[in-house]
């Protein structure tokens, strides 16, 4: 068994750091947030006070960070990864973060000896706590190899999407889809209920018809349909529109990288953008539909 460190121990960290526990792997986890150091302990995960020490001795170390910013600063930073592991640490990023910054790790690591894949996931909390997420791995391919023996006890797919970034670009393309999926489904649903359909009804003919998709079968928006869904806990959060408006805003970022236009990615963006500024960021980013319906006034 491995000698793992991990740095991130929220939402998504917490539950893939845990699985790799209970795979029989020795796991080392930091976090800043001492509420989630000791929940990832209760899960098998042993705490410890600083990157530093989560590194060390480690065969691999994880990170899954909220933004680039922080992924910069743990890997980079005095106190970081590249300042306190072993060359022969394979270091694997499973934060989303923006194409730049992850080719500023990549960049860095290699010239400090290090070899680094971006890793980042998709599959949600659920998936997370399910140990059924799909990793989509960039990077030297004798490095995305090793990282895939690793990945094993947190996944149900492990694709390897080429080189460096592009494990980035698969995540930051797929949630760009799952989020346009996301608005048509809340406005399709909406539009089905004032034309007189029934809620089940409408979506047993979606599900199995050219109207179907992942948000559909597993966000559905309107409450009573989908076991899954969030909308039948008023809209606690699964994935949060504050992090669904970060993951939109990548995507954006890097179109405008490369001259693509993503004019309905950026009406999705402004919708997550207006639940947010009515003080919704950490309800879940299917509340989308509340804006579909006009009640985001009397919903609050």
């Amino acid at each position: 068994m491995a000698v793992i460190g991990w740095i991130g121990l929220g939402n998504m960290g917490g539950n893939m750091s845990a699985n790799l526990a209970k795979a029989g792997h020795d796991v080392r986890g930091f976090d800043l947030n001492p509420a989630a150091l000791a929940a990832a302990e209760e899960a098998g995960v042993k705490p410890v006070g600083s990157i530093a020490e989560a590194v060390d001795g480690a065969d691999v170390v994880f990170t899954m960070l909220p933004k680039g910013e922080h992924a910069r600063a743990v890997y980079l930073g005095e106190d970081g990864v590249l300042a306190h592991a072993d060359t022969r640490t394979l270091l694997v990023d499973s934060s989303t973060i923006d194409i730049a910054s992850a080719q500023e790790l990549h960049d860095a690591a290699a010239a400090a000896g290090f070899r680094f894949v971006d890793a980042p996931v998709s599959g949600g909390m659920s998936g997370a706590k399910a140990g059924t997420l799909t990793f989509m791995v960039g990077g030297e391919a004798g490095a995305v190899a090793d990282a895939t023996g690793y990945i094993g006890p947190m996944a149900a797919n492990i694709i390897p999407t080429g080189g460096a970034t592009t494990g980035q670009a698969a995540k930051i393309c797929n949630n760009l889809m799952l989020f346009i999926n996301l608005a048509s489904t809340a406005e399709g649903a909406v539009l089905a209920d004032r034309l007189g359909l029934d809620k089940q009804v409408f979506w047993d003919i979606a599900s199995v018809s050219s109207g179907d998709s992942w948000a559909l079968r597993t966000w559905y928006p309107v409450p009573g349909v989908v076991p899954t869904a969030a909308s039948n806990n008023d809209f606690a959060p699964t994935f949060t529109t504050e992090l669904a408006n970060k993951d939109i805003g990548l995507a954006i970022s890097a179109a405008e990288d490369t001259g693509t236009p993503l004019e309905i990615g950026k009406h999705v963006q402004q919708l997550f953008q207006q639940l947010i500024d009515a003080g919704e960021a950490g309800k879940d980013c299917s509340m989308i539909i509340k804006l579909a319906d006009g009640s985001l006034g009397s919903a609050k």
